[in-house]
C-alpha cells in the first residue's frame, strides 16, 4: 500500500514529531517523552486533570482531544497498541495540578491493565486517580453486559462531559461520578466498507469485496457481527438508529446529541448524507437533536466506513455540551 512515510518502524514517532512541531503553541512532549503528549500550558492550576490514551492510528483520537475543555494529556502507543505504563505515568505527572487525575480511555484489556498499573504506582507518589473506561459499542456486547463493550466514537461525549466538569472546577469524585453516568447514556454502532493496513504489514487486516460491508466493525479491524451486501444511506440509518434508541430507551419527547463519525476514508459529503437520514428518523420519532457532530472524530487509519453515536441528554449533560472546547483538531 502507498503511504507517505520513511521507515515503517518510525511511523508513529515521525508523525508525532510533525504534530508537536505544527502545534508547538498548544502541545508538548512531557519530560521529553515523545509518546506523552500534554497541553503546552500543563499543569493547569485549580482543576482536575484528565489523561487519556491508546494506540496510534485513530487521530484525532486520542491525542487530538488534548486541549482546553477536554483532556490535559495523552499516552500514545504504537499503531493499535496500548501505551506503556511509563508513558502514562509521564503524562500524569506533567498534568497533575494537585486536585487528582481522571483516566478516561476506551474499554480494551491492554489499556485497562497499563492505566491501572500506572494508577497503583502513582498512588505511592500521592497522586489520586479515578479510572473510567468508555464502552459504547452496542455491537460488541448486549445491554446486560455493557461493561464488556468496546469503546468507539461515543467517547467524544465522555471527553466533553469530563472536560467541561473539570474546567468548571468540580472535584475529582464529582467529575468521575457524572462522567460514569454519562457513559451509561451513550451508544454507538459502526460499519466498515474496507479494511486498513498497518504501516509495517504487507497486507490489509482483512479482505472484503466492493459489493459487501461489515456490520458492527471495531476500530482495530475486529470482526463485525455480520457481513452483508452494501446498503444505501437510508438503509444504514434505518438499521443503526433503532438499535441505538432501543439500547438507550430513547422515546418520544427525549433530547439527544448525535455524532456521525468517519473512519478515515469516507468523505464528509457521505457522512452528511448519513446524518440527514438519521436525523430524519429521529425527527419522525419526535426525538429532539440538540447537538450534532459530523466528521472524523475517531478514525481507523485509512478504513472506509462510519459510525453513529447517540447521547441521551438531561439538563446537566445538555448544559455541559455547550461549554467551549479547543484543541488543534477539535473546537467549538
Amino acid at each position: 500500500m502507498k503511504r507517505i512515510m520513511n521507515n515503517p518502524a518510525d511511523f508513529v514517532d515521525e508523525s508525532l514529531r510533525g504534530i508537536l512541531r505544527a502545534h508547538a503553541d498548544e502541545l508538548a512532549a512531557a519530560g521529553g517523552n515523545l509518546r506523552a503528549v500534554v497541553r503546552a500550558d500543563a499543569p493547569v492550576e485549580g482543576k482536575v486533570a484528565i489523561v487519556t490514551g491508546g494506540g496510534y492510528g485513530h487521530v484525532p483520537l486520542f491525542l487530538g482531544y488534548v486541549g482546553a475543555g477536554l483532556c490535559d494529556g495523552c499516552a500514545v502507543g504504537n499503531v493499535f497498541t496500548s501505551p506503556s505504563c511509563e508513558t502514562i505515568m509521564d503524562a500524569t505527572r506533567a498534568v497533575n495540578a494537585g486536585r487528582g487525575v481522571l483516566y478516561l480511555f476506551g474499554n480494551y484489556m491492554g489499556d485497562q491493565m497499563n492505566f491501572e498499573m500506572a494508577a497503583d504506582f502513582l498512588a505511592g507518589e500521592g497522586i489520586e486517580t479515578e479510572i473510567i473506561r468508555a464502552a459504547d459499542d452496542v455491537a460488541s456486547a448486549p445491554a446486560e453486559a455493557r461493561s464488556e463493550r468496546r469503546g468507539i466514537a461515543g467517547i467524544l461525549f465522555a471527553y466533553k462531559v469530563a472536560g467541561a466538569l473539570a474546567q468548571r472546577g468540580y472535584s475529582l469524585q464529582e467529575v468521575a461520578e457524572l462522567t460514569r453516568r454519562a457513559c451509561g447514556q451513550i451508544a454507538s454502532y459502526g460499519v466498515s466498507f474496507s479494511s486498513c493496513q498497518l504501516p509495517e504489514a504487507s497486507a490489509p487486516i482483512f479482505e472484503i469485496s466492493d459489493e459487501d460491508m461489515e456490520l458492527g466493525m471495531g476500530i482495530h479491524g475486529e470482526k463485525g457481527v455480520k457481513r452483508c451486501a452494501m446498503m444505501s444511506a437510508r438503509e444504514l440509518a434505518e438499521f443503526i438508529v433503532p438499535k441505538l434508541t432501543a439500547d438507550l430507551d430513547i422515546k418520544s419527547g427525549d433530547r439527544a446529541a448525535i455524532l456521525v463519525n468517519g473512519l478515515g476514508a469516507t468523505s464528509r459529503e457521505e457522512l452528511y448524507i448519513l446524518y440527514e437520514q438519521a436525523a430524519a428518523l429521529l425527527d419522525a420519532a419526535q426525538v429532539s437533536l440538540v447537538k450534532s457532530f459530523v466528521g472524523e472524530y475517531v478514525t481507523s487509519m485509512e478504513m472506509a466506513g462510519a459510525s453513529i453515536s447517540l447521547f441521551k441528554l438531561d439538563e446537566v449533560f445538555e448544559s455541559l455540551l455547550d461549554d467551549p472546547m479547543h484543541t488543534p483538531f477539535i473546537r467549538s
